[in-house]
């Protein structure tokens, strides 16, 4: 028997496996698009079913623009996973450029540590962050989520992004340097480019988490002029009645930038993980 007839059942096998995972993983965000576009009885009487001429109807959009200021609160998202992702790509690639590239007493404990923020989450100092946006005045401003959302990625881009930098040739650092490049222009030239693919799955890592979150925009941000896309949704969310078409509309709309960041970034996502895995 050949190789390639004792590997079939084991690909079928595999394939079936990440099939059932995927139709798993995407059944909740088709669910919610599908119904998003579905009046409130098609909703409740058929939800597993697509929109029909008699079910389908618009109101949850229209009810999500026209209540409220879901795109300020769409802009505030924006503003927040943007300015987050700089910081934590920027920073987090100069420590594990640090890290990866110069030898000194404690680079090792340093990584450590580091990698600890991984293992705990930040909800736990939740009130110490409290305490601390208070007393610097930055309740209810977007640099408090920017701040908690840049330390709460740090330690996952510096634990992914040091592994890679390893792998960047010496010799080709050392060339620039015999040619009097700075350290700053060897970083930003020579290996930024080559570790392109792992920013890029650092983004999508550090991106989802921020994106999605209610926690701290609704304990650090929660005024009107810096809730985010999340919180906002809460609006539609009642003691007695829940307005369903506007809820499933705004996440709908929230899932968007999450789909259209992986189409842009599919590539590199899976060039970074598996070059990661491959050595």
């Amino acid at each position: 028997m050949s190789t390639a007839t004792r590997s079939l059942p084991r690909t079928i096998g595999a394939h079936a496996i990440l099939l059932t995972y995927t139709a798993i993983a995407l059944f909740p965000v088709i669910l919610v698009i599908m119904n998003s576009f579905k009046s409130r009885a098609g909703i409740f009487g058929a939800p597993l079913t697509p929109p029909t001429p008699g079910t389908f109807d618009l109101i949850g959009y229209t009810t999500v623009i026209g209540q409220g200021d879901f795109i300020h609160y769409f802009q505030n998202s924006l503003v927040v996973t943007v300015a987050s992702l700089f910081f934590v790509l920027l920073f987090g690639a100069m420590a594990a450029f640090a890290l990866s590239e110069y030898r000194f007493r404690g680079n090792t404990l340093m990584g450590l540590y580091l990698a600890l923020g991984i293992m705990i989450p930040i909800r736990l100092g939740t009130v110490a962050i409290l305490q601390l946006m208070v007393a610097s005045g930055l309740v209810n401003t977007l640099t408090a989520l920017i701040l908690v959302y840049t330390a709460q990625g740090l330690p996952l881009a510096v634990f992914i992004l040091s592994e890679f930098m390893k792998q960047v040739s010496d010799d080709l650092k050392n060339a620039g340097r015999i040619d009097g490049l700075s350290e700053y222009t060897i970083f930003f030239r020579l290996v930024l480019p080559l570790v392109r693919p792992s920013m890029a799955t650092v983004a999508v890592f550090t991106m989802i988490p921020i994106w999605n979150d209610l926690w701290f925009p609704l304990i650090l941000a929660p005024s009107e002029e810096t809730k985010t896309v999340t919180l906002g949704a809460q609006l539609f969310l009642g003691q007695f009645v829940t307005n369903w078409n506007a809820i499933l509309a705004a996440l709908s709309l929230a899932i968007m930038p999450v789909l259209i960041l992986y189409v842009i970034f599919s590539r590199q996502l899976i060039r970074g993980i598996t070059s990661g895995a491959v050595k």
